[in-house]
């Protein structure tokens, strides 16, 4: 009879771990949420691309709106005006959505977050989230949806930007950061490195 318990008693532990260590983003999949969508793209690298489905420039060329022609961005002519606000505020939102039990997981492996920003406004219109696939090296993996859905409403609801003269010229601005959900950024400090101009993802362009 012991021997019956103790075997029930370790399938159940079992499948809780199994479940615990679940890879969500694997493969290229389609999430059909509650009232949201949300796609995953895995590419050759094995790095997940993870973003709603309902995207408004992600994907789309990047255009100077004076020429009609894809944009190169020259020295010194930064799309958005310099400011120490935005990064305590993203990353405060990223750290306050990971659960704890995640967090204990992640050793100073840093998730990829783009932005892709309406120019006339500052708002954010897109967010997407890249990570390595392997659960081995990325515990972004084992995070649900939800949890990236989170940030994802949260930061454009509270972050705005200011793009800057230059900026106004493009269809959109994009820019990222990497972040470890367990470093926090306080804005008692001085004016924080400035989050970084994304690159041209050609993989992910539409034609």
């Amino acid at each position: 009879m012991k021997t019956s318990i103790y075997f029930c008693i370790f399938i159940i532990c079992l499948c809780s771990r199994t479940s615990a260590q679940t890879n969500y983003y694997a493969e290229t999949k389609t999430f059909h949420e509650d009232g949201y969508t949300y796609q995953c793209d895995v590419n050759k690298a094995s790095v997940a691309s993870l973003y709603n489905a309902e995207c408004h420039y992600y994907k789309t060329e990047q255009i100077d709106l004076r020429t009609g022609e894809k944009y190169k961005s020259l020295p010194g002519l930064q799309p958005l005006e310099k400011e120490n606000q935005t990064k305590p505020q993203c990353f405060a939102i990223v750290n306050r959505a990971f659960p704890p039990e995640i967090k204990t997981k992640i050793k100073h492996i840093e998730l990829c977050i783009a932005l892709y920003i309406n120019p006339a406004t500052g708002q954010i219109a897109d967010v997407v989230f890249r990570f390595p696939t392997l659960t081995s090296i990325a515990p972004y993996t084992l995070v649900p949806i939800s949890v990236y859905r989170e940030i994802e409403i949260e930061l454009k609801k509270s972050v705005r930007f200011t793009p800057s003269a230059e900026g106004k010229n493009l269809n959109y601005i994009s820019m990222f950061w990497r972040q470890d959900p367990n470093v926090t950024i306080k804005n008692a400090l001085p004016a924080p490195p400035e989050l970084e101009i994304m690159p041209d993802d050609d993989e992910y362009r539409r034609k």
